[in-house]
Order: structure tokens, then C-alpha cells, then sequence
């Protein structure tokens, strides 16, 4: 338990306690003077509520207000902190990209290439710490956008990335949805990054597809034991360890579904995995 935990445990109930005494002693006080029977057992009910209601609320207000401002000052650095950290990830990613051009040794493009990859890693963590702490502190803004040009957005992030692997999307209509857009495009990318990374090496297929107000993404590789299935959405979580990555991904999927009643499931098979997201509860209509 950490200290700021435990220094609100005690004062509160410090508080609490102190509330509870004065409001007893009231309460013995008007029963001395004005009886304790039917008439008067409503009136001195009501007087010890709200004397001890207020008393609470003057207290812990003065008590517990710089607990919450050196909450309020520690909230703003990491967002200031958060912001200034994405600078230096772009400038690595972009100065990287002109020493690419230039340079013909193959042993510093490999070492360019190790740079490119940890800096698109710190790129995901910072993006995924970014939309936890808004979740956090910040009210998430609920509104409505296109399911089709969300993928597409993804599919875009992931070109120079997914190799030889083949994506097929079938969406014949365009679906709108009604949830946390940052929230439900960081759920397409960790899907679609987890159908790239558990993929077979050679001819891999990544389906994407919508039927009966579910989203599918299924991908080609090796089939999820069945004793994963319980635990394949737990933090830190790996069912591949020599995978690069945290464990993070599907928790974050899982978490973000059970929140926007999403329903999701796993079907493994013999050539491969589909993750299955029922969208009915977030769909406002189908667009032709």
C-alpha cells in the first residue's frame, strides 16, 4: 500500500470517527431535552443526519484538499511529460528514415533497421500510455465514425510492416459505430498486430471481415493451445515468448471490449485463430 493510500485510509478515518462521536453526543443532547418517543424520533433522526453530513464535508474538504491538488499537479506533468517525450521519438524515426538513403553498408542498415524497430516499440508505449492516463484523467468522448475507414487507417499503420504477409479485407458495407473512437482503433491495431506477429512465415493470410454484426480477424499459424484460452487475454500474458512484445495487447482488446459491451471470443483452428468482436450494442446503422 503506497503512503498517499494509506495517509487517506487514516485521515478518513480519523474523520469518521470524530464525525461519529459529535454526532452521538448530539443526538444524546436533543433526546435529553426533547424526549426520545414517536414525535420526536423523526426530527432528531433528521438533525443528527445532516449535523453529521456537513461536519463531514467541512472536514474532509480541508483535510483531504492538498491530497487531491498534488494529485492534480502529478496528472499534469505526466500529460506535459507524455507530449514532450513524442518529439524525440519522431526525430529518431525521421533521421533514421534520410540515413536509410544514404548509406550502403549493410552492417549499419541492419543496425539502422534495430533502431527503427525499438523506436516503433517506445512509439506503441508511449501511444498506449498516452490513451490509459486519458482514460484516467480525461472524460473519453463518445462518437460516431466509419468502421471501414477505421480499418483502412490501420491497414495503413502495419504496410511497411507486414512483410510478405497477405491482408484480405471483406467489408462490403461501410458500418457506423457509436463508441471510444481512440479506444476502438487502438483494439483494431492490437488485433491486427497480433494476427501479423503469430503469423506463419511463409504465404500468411490475414482475413478481415464483417457478417451478422460481427467483426472477424482471423490469421494463418500455429493454433492457440486450449489451456491458453482462459488466461490469452491476461496482462503479460505470451503464449510465444521468443515473440517480440509485453502481453499487453490483448489485455488492453479485452479491457477496452468489457467496457463498450463488446463481446469477444476466440476460435482457434487446425490452420490458424479468429478473434470474433460482436459489434450489435455500438452499431448505429449500416451505410450503403
Amino acid at each position: 500500500m503506497n503512503f498517499k493510500k494509506r495517509n487517506f485510509l487514516i485521515s478518513n478515518s480519523i474523520v469518521i470517527i470524530f464525525v461519529l462521536l459529535l454526532s452521538l453526543f448530539l443526538n444524546y443532547y436533543l433526546t435529553s431535552i426533547f424526549g426520545f418517543n414517536h414525535d420526536t424520533f423523526l426530527l432528531i433522526t433528521i438533525s443528527v443526519l445532516i449535523f453529521g453530513l456537513v461536519l463531514y464535508l467541512f472536514l474532509s474538504k480541508s483535510i483531504f484538499e492538498p491530497l487531491f491538488k498534488s494529485d492534480e499537479n502529478l496528472q499534469k506533468t505526466v500529460k506535459e511529460t507524455l507530449h514532450e517525450l513524442n518529439i524525440p521519438i519522431s526525430t529518431i524515426n525521421l533521421n533514421t528514415q534520410m540515413l536509410e538513403k544514404k548509406i550502403d553498408d549493410e552492417k549499419a542498415l541492419k543496425r539502422l533497421s534495430r533502431i527503427k524497430k525499438a523506436s516503433s516499440e517506445l512509439l506503441k508505449l508511449y501511444e498506449n500510455m498516452e490513451y490509459q492516463i486519458k482514460k484516467e484523467i480525461d472524460k473519453i468522448d463518445i462518437t460516431e465514425f466509419s468502421l471501414k475507414e477505421l480499418i483502412n487507417n490501420s491497414l495503413e499503420k502495419f504496410a511497411d510492416v507486414k512483410k510478405d504477409i497477405k491482408i484480405k479485407v471483406e467489408l462490403e458495407k461501410d458500418i457506423l459505430l457509436k463508441s471510444d473512437i481512440n479506444g476502438f482503433e487502438k483494439t483494431i491495431d492490437n488485433l491486427l498486430s497480433n494476427a501479423l506477429k503469430h503469423n506463419i512465415e511463409k504465404d500468411g493470410i490475414v482475413e478481415i471481415s464483417f457478417f451478422d454484426n460481427k467483426l472477424i480477424f482471423f490469421n494463418t499459424g500455429k493454433e492457440i493451445d486450449t489451456k491458453n484460452l482462459f488466461i490469452i487475454f491476461d496482462k503479460y500474458f505470451q503464449e510465444n515468448t521468443h515473440k517480440e512484445g509485453f502481453g499487453l495487447g490483448l489485455a488492453m482488446v479485452k479491457e477496452f471490449c468489457d467496457k463498450n459491451l463488446i463481446t469477444i471470443k476466440i476460435e482457434p483452428s487446425k490452420n490458424g485463430n479468429k478473434f470474433i468482436l460482436d459489434l450489435k450494442n455500438i452499431i448505429v446503422k449500416t451505410k450503403i
